[in-house]
């Protein structure tokens, strides 16, 4: 599952690069932010499994090369469908909508009015702005 998700993720990233190259940076550095926490949590999963450091290491590093094929596999296919971009780049911002509206947002509806919740709408604020400047 990692690895195809790692594939998705360099499909979007060849796809953002080919559009524009500052669009290709802020999507890297979007697909940076969430990939390490998972690649994390997937190290330590690999660990509760009973895989050693080593063998839960060269998993995950097989499963981050795979994000290198998808940009390859873009790349290649960019010059003879160079009409299907626009649906790769429009499905990847859906999914980072999808990922902001179900995963990161309902924390902020807790009932109570925290700090941690105020600093969520704060970065919150900061990517949007950080989008629209770009």
């Amino acid at each position: 599952g990692g690895a195809v998700h790692n594939f998705a993720d360099g499909t979007i990233i060849g796809a953002a690069v080919l559009s524009s190259i500052p669009l290709g940076l802020t999507t890297a550095l979007a697909v940076a932010a969430h990939q390490v926490p998972q690649e994390v949590g997937d190290f330590a999963i690999l660990l509760g499994a009973g895989y050693s450091r080593r063998r839960a290491l060269t998993m995950n590093t097989l499963a981050g090369t795979t994000g290198l094929l998808g940009a390859l596999a873009i790349y290649g296919t960019a010059g003879w469908m160079p009409q299907a971009l626009p649906y790769v780049l429009a499905f990847a911002a859906g999914n980072f909508l999808y990922v902001a509206m179900a995963d990161l947002i309902p924390g902020l509806h807790r009932g109570t009015i925290d700090v941690g919740a105020m600093r969520q709408v704060v970065l919150i604020a900061a990517g949007i702005g950080t989008v629209l400047v770009l």
